[in-house]
């Protein structure tokens, strides 16, 4: 970074760094630190257009010439050359809006055209021959318009970092017609009671997990490249007094943090927060906001800079949280940070969280994270709402506040962390929160700190035994893997969940149906056409619903985990005994763990089960895959797996909400709650199957598959509350 400041107003020339100044008499530095004069100036501007970047030797020279130190040449050249980057870059800034406002005029006018181009009574061309809008003209004018684009492009790029993917083509809708009694409008579900005329339903494009904000990316980078000096200097501001809150937060106990008396959670006090950091409320009381705020700390297996990297990059940080980070994007880099490192990097970013449940909306937020080391091995990263203004393409029609949230990260002997986290958030629920998340996600235990920390906690420990080299697999046939077999079984399975989690998020983008008959909840069912690597090409149906059961979250999962009892709710096995021939350990808990298993009494003996389960205290879930024998063993052998198509099904199970002192599940894998003698809360389950309707993405999907995936679910919703002994009439 190429910076020089202190001294008084004036050119590049009058400023001098104030840390250089060594010596004590302030009468001294006053005679030393004196403006240049016109001749001075004079001359450094002819170098500098000769030589922008002058050598040593041109600044002693220099020096001698002009009677100044060699540093305050140095700093001059620096300071020069920081104000031409600015000039630059407003230069081009106003260059890129020219050219955006030129385009989007040229845009209006070709789509008026087109109107008139289309004759009214037959929908075809017109009649006359003569019009001045044919074809070919059309075409040259699109032409023109791309070049335009291209140049705009360009321009955005460079200050973007990377090159901007064009608009696509406007194209209408297309909505596919099927045989099958549903609809959606606008992301709201709609209960449908039984076959009828035919309706339509959605196909979405792309991934299950699409984006609530249309083409976001794109988006996002001509608005980033559009950010004036003034919102720069903004968000600096604002992120270093969200720094500030963020270390009060994390250093302050009582008054501001208080232990709650029925499970000893922190929480925080409203009025003691209200007086230590006031500020004017400009949102109007209304009843449906209500704010969550709690903090916690505990110890994490990675050292703070591996930590603070993954933190950083949008991508990895949706790797270290899939169960809760949807989509996470960067917007705009405002600062790089120091010296290549992440002190003092700020960014606006776009992030969706969510819960692993269909009748829980993401929560959706643009935020700004900004990272400063503390001191050496210690780092802290705030996060805290960016809201742009009303009338911008990106004010947001949701209500998700992020007040200033995030982490500290202390390093600790042999590559450990101390992490403490506070998440403090306002929300306001447009639509009523489903009963059966009412106490989950009104205790703060569905976004809290310690659903965060405890996630944070499982995933560092499944990337420590992703590093490890020695043998903690149990050998398929008799093959024992390598190391690099063990890896990328594991980044297979690490794929298979994270598809899991987005087949599962309720975005405020996304378009579904829920079909009545199955409890009240209904089944809510997504179609989308998969056309991603990795992904079976075709049209893809994933259905879930939730259930509640008056059991602890620990037993429900042991039961899902224990193969010898998966007979009893595994519709697809037709009741066949699996047997597990491969596993690999995830973490400390055994209940970590990727394992490979084979249906016995099966007409395909080729097919394999690849199957991921996760536990914390924050609740678990089970994942699963049918894969190809051959396939499995691409994996086994160390080559990429990326390739390898997954469609996977399974169950979440997290606490009621109603959790005792020490229900719920542990992180040792035992409730402790007996000790207390009082009952620990039940479990909410959500059961999610995808299937592949169709190889063709022209397909139309029929309702006998519609009826198939709600028959399997229904099916086993009702094996799993006999296997459990709950009743099965709720």
């Amino acid at each position: 970074m190429e910076y020089g400041t202190g001294g008084g107003g004036g050119s590049p020339g009058d400023h001098h760094h104030h840390h250089l100044r060594d010596g004590s008499d302030s009468q001294r530095d006053k005679k030393r630190y004196h403006r240049h004069t016109a001749n001075q100036i004079q001359r450094l501007e002819s170098m500098f257009k000769e030589c922008p970047h002058p050598d040593e030797k041109q600044r002693l020279q220099l020096s001698r010439e002009l009677g100044l130190a060699p540093r305050q040449i140095k700093f001059w050249f620096q300071n020069r050359r920081t104000q031409m980057k600015a000039q630059h870059e407003r230069s081009d800034n106003c260059a890129l809006r020219s050219e955006n406002d030129k385009i989007r005029c040229e845009n209006i006018a070709i789509r008026e055209a087109l109107k008139n181009v289309i004759c009214p009574s037959c929908g075809g061309p017109p009649c006359h021959e003569d019009s001045y809008f044919d074809e070919q003209k059309l075409r040259l004018e699109n032409a023109q318009l791309k070049e335009e684009l291209d140049r705009v492009s360009s321009i955005a790029a460079k200050y973007i970092g990377r090159p901007i993917s064009q608009l696509p083509p406007v194209q209408p809708i297309h909505i596919s017609s099927l045989d099958l009694s549903m609809s959606s409008f606008g992301g709201q579900p709609m209960l449908v009671g039984g076959p009828g005329p035919s309706l339509d339903l959605d196909l979405l494009p792309g991934s299950s997990s699409s984006s609530a904000v249309p083409s976001l990316s794109y988006q996002a980078q001509v608005v980033a490249a559009s950010f004036s000096d003034v919102d720069k200097s903004l968000m600096s501001d604002m992120a270093g007094n969200a720094m500030d809150e963020l270390l009060r937060l994390l250093q302050t106990n009582e008054p501001l943090w208080i232990k709650s008396n029925a499970d000893g959670r922190e929480v925080l006090s409203l009025d003691a927060y209200g007086n230590m950091f006031p500020r004017s409320n400009t949102h109007v009381k209304n009843p449906n906001i209500h704010a969550e705020a709690s903090r916690d700390s505990g110890v994490v297996i990675m050292n703070s800079l591996a930590l603070v990297d993954m933190f950083m990059d949008p991508n990895k940080w949706m790797e270290l949280f899939p169960t809760i980070v949807s989509m996470a994007t960067t917007i705009k880099v405002i600062s790089s940070g120091m010296l290549g490192g992440h002190s003092g990097a700020l960014q606006l970013m776009y992030g969706e969280l969510q819960v692993l449940t269909p009748l829980v909306p993401t929560r959706e937020f643009y935020f700004l994270r900004y990272c400063q080391q503390i001191e050496q091995g210690s780092w802290a990263i705030v996060d805290v709402s960016y809201d742009f203004p009303q009338d911008n393409q990106f004010a947001p029609q949701f209500r998700s506040h992020r007040f200033p949230s995030g982490v500290l990260i202390q390093d600790m002997p042999n590559g450990y962390s101390k992490v403490t986290w506070v998440e403090h958030v306002e929300i306001e629920d447009k639509t009523p929160t489903h009963r059966l998340y009412r106490n989950l996600i009104y205790s703060g235990l569905a976004f809290g700190a310690e659903r965060w920390l405890a996630t944070l906690q499982r995933m560092c420990e499944r990337f420590a035994c992703l590093m490890v080299t020695s043998n903690s697999t149990r050998d398929l046939g008799g093959v024992i893997p390598s190391p690099e077999g063990k890896r990328s079984m594991m980044k297979l399975a690490q794929r298979m969940v994270a598809n899991f989690c987005a087949c599962l998020s309720a975005s405020n983008g996304q378009r579904w149906t829920t079909l009545s008959g199955l409890n009240e909840v209904g089944v809510r069912v997504t179609v989308h056409k998969s056309m991603e690597p990795g992904q079976p090409n075709g049209v893809v149906l994933s259905a879930a619903t939730t259930i509640w059961l008056p059991i602890p979250p620990q037993t429900v999962f042991n039961f899902f985990k224990d193969e010898r009892k998966r007979p009893q709710w595994d519709v697809l096995s037709n009741g066949s005994a699996v047997q597990e021939v491969a596993h690999i350990a995830n973490g400390s808990h055994p209940g970590n763990c990727i394992s490979v298993l084979r249906a016995f009494n099966t007409t395909q003996n080729n097919m394999l089960i690849l199957q991921e389960s996760c536990v914390d205290s924050s609740g678990s879930l089970v994942v699963y895959c049918p894969v190809d024998l051959p396939m499995i063993n691409v994996a086994m052998s160390g080559e990429d797996p990326s390739s390898i198509p997954l469609l996977p099904s399974g169950f979440t199970v997290v606490p009621d909400g109603q959790v005792e002192v020490g229900g719920g599940v542990g992180g040792d894998g035992a409730s402790s709650s007996s000790s207390t003698g009082r009952r620990p809360g039940g479990s909410l389950i959500t059961v999610a199957f995808q299937i592949l309707v169709s190889s063709l993405p022209s397909a139309k999907l029929n309702l006998e598959s519609v009826t198939t995936v709600n028959n399997l679910i229904g099916t086993t919703v009702h094996q799993i509350k006999a296997a459990l002994n709950c009743p099965t009439t709720s």
